[in-house]
């Protein structure tokens, strides 16, 4: 009976483990949202399902298509800046400039205290 208790607590210990090292930091929302149509955002927020570590998350936009205009590659836009809330699960990202008219992909990295570096992408229209 002992030997079955022994292996019964190592079996609960190791689900407990792989599941605590199977949590990831996870995009909740994003303002705009993916797929969506807007106007030019004066910033862009993702809101994580934990704290994040600022030094090592961050945003990458690029135009994909503009209206009117044929575009061979992705157009990375320059001049963003991202700051973390106060709880450390809200990444605000400011463009320099407004957005023009166009089919953007938003790519997001980060890290939370577990040193995984986790990313994702999802795309938008301006108007």
């Amino acid at each position: 009976m002992n030997m079955f208790r022994y292996i019964a607590i190592a079996a609960s210990t190791v689900m407990v483990l792989t599941a605590t090292a199977a949590a990831h930091t996870k995009l909740v929302t994003s303002t705009p949202a993916e797929n969506s149509n807007v106007a030019s955002p004066e910033a862009m927020t993702l809101v994580f399902n934990e704290a994040i570590t600022e030094e090592f998350s961050g945003v990458e936009l690029a135009m994909l298509t503009m209206p009117g205009m044929k575009m061979d590659s992705p157009m990375t836009v320059d001049g963003i800046t991202s700051t973390l809330s106060d709880d450390k699960k809200t990444l605000v990202a400011t463009p320099a400039k407004k957005l023009s008219a166009g089919h953007y992909r938003l790519t997001w990295h980060a890290v939370s205290a577990d040193t995984h570096r986790m990313e994702g992408s999802f795309e938008f229209d301006v108007q």
